[in-house]
């Protein structure tokens, strides 16, 4: 039985994640964590776990610690880890440069995973698709559309710029300079190299992602859609697995996946 503890857990996916772990039957909870002034703070979870703001409760019992919070929280938590020696799984999305090197400085003395997105597919798509850019070259135009619920804090998604990341560093492009995000008035011819994300926020959409590669005569598109955030909650799961008893350092779900 692995013991859990969830930051964020009242969210969306905090939510999701402790209704999968029951049905999974292999985890207990050890912790659910929330912010101080949600209203729920002090209810009964399980018989043994109430809903805290105390970012160590549970830490000293549980086995792995899985947070799906806000971006400026996630280094404090993994701060928090890292004191008790327990290992993270970080969903967490809109991560800044800044904190995920607060983050990174954790992963020296405990294992630590990081994915934006912790479904299995849309992991693959972060496999194939620089090898498709590479292959396709500079002739074909990339761009890169998501839509998600109108709730979602964050755009572009974490899983938009994994993917444009991805491609970036596969092809040799510059993250600075040749993405871009949206469009608006006169921009002038589209640059070769250039990369543009777009967002889209409307109603309860879980999670929608595209690649489009572009040539005249031709244009090849790529879509992950998920149905459910269980999909999420599963893979953060498979994570927690994956992670409990490893060396401390950074690891994706590429590692968890054998995809490294």
């Amino acid at each position: 039985m692995i013991r859990i503890t969830i930051y964020g857990f009242m969210g969306h996916m905090g939510r999701r994640i402790w209704a999968c772990a029951r049905d999974d039957g292999g985890f207990a909870l050890a912790g659910a964590i929330e912010r101080l002034n949600h209203r729920d703070i002090g209810e009964k979870i399980t018989a043994d776990v109430s809903l805290s703001s105390d970012i160590d409760a549970g830490l000293d019992n549980t086995d792995v610690v899985i947070d799906f919070s806000c971006h400026d929280a996630s280094p404090v938590f993994a701060a928090a880890c890292a004191r008790h020696g327990k290992p993270v799984v970080i969903g967490t999305t809109g991560l800044t440069r800044g904190e995920m090197e607060k983050i990174r400085e954790c992963s020296g003395t405990i294992p630590v995973l990081v994915a934006p997105n912790m479904s299995l597919g849309v992991n693959l798509l972060f496999k194939v698709m620089p090898a498709i850019a590479r292959a396709l070259g500079d002739g074909y135009d990339i761009e890169i559309v998501e839509a998600h619920h109108n709730r979602k804090k964050d755009a572009p998604s974490g899983t938009a710029l994994g993917i444009a990341r991805r491609i970036c560093e596969a092809t040799g492009r510059d993250e600075d300079k040749d993405l871009v995000y949206g469009r608006h008035g006169e921009t002038g011819p589209r640059p070769k190299r250039q990369i543009a994300v777009h967002a889209i926020r409307a109603g309860d959409i879980v999670g929608d992602h595209t690649v489009i590669f572009s040539a005249p005569g031709e244009r090849i598109e790529v879509t992950h859609r998920a149905h459910s955030r269980d999909t999420f909650a599963r893979g953060a799961l498979l994570a927690a697995k994956f992670i409990v008893g490893k060396e401390p350092g950074l690891y994706d779900m590429a590692d968890v996946l054998g995809l490294s």
